[in-house]
């Protein structure tokens, strides 16, 4: 029986350095950590009408190897957005027409203007 417990207890050192040393090789991008909905002041104009709720949500949704904003209150949706790391903590969207848009785990920035219109966001979870 000690002999038993002897192997269980090894084996669960060895899956959890396994599981310990897997996860420090993950980015924050990998683990998807700020993929979710944040809350707060979100508008939008394609230069007549002025859609904006003081209340509204966001919510970032991973699609392949890029990210959609999907908006409340009538918005449309950013899709096909990618990021790179600014820090630690902070994403940036990158790529023609995409760019304004800042992201941690608990804040969205948004400010992007395109052909399409321009979308902001000032959210928090």
């Amino acid at each position: 029986m000690k002999k038993q417990i002897g192997l269980l207890s090894a084996f669960l050192v060895a899956l959890m350095m396994f599981t310990v040393s897997c996860s420090k090789e993950k980015g924050p991008s990998d683990s998807d950590f700020f993929v979710g909905t944040y809350k707060g002041s979100i508008s939008y104009t394609d230069g007549g009408e002025i859609k904006s709720d003081s209340d509204g949500r966001v919510t970032v949704v991973k699609v392949g190897n890029s990210y959609s904003f999907d908006f409340g209150s009538g918005i449309p949706n950013i899709t096909d957005v990618r990021f790179e790391k600014k820090d630690d903590n902070t994403y940036i969207s990158i790529g023609s027409g995409l760019t304004g848009i800042t992201v941690t785990a608990s804040t969205l920035k948004i400010f992007v203007t395109n052909s399409k219109g321009t979308w902001t966001a000032d959210c928090s979870r």
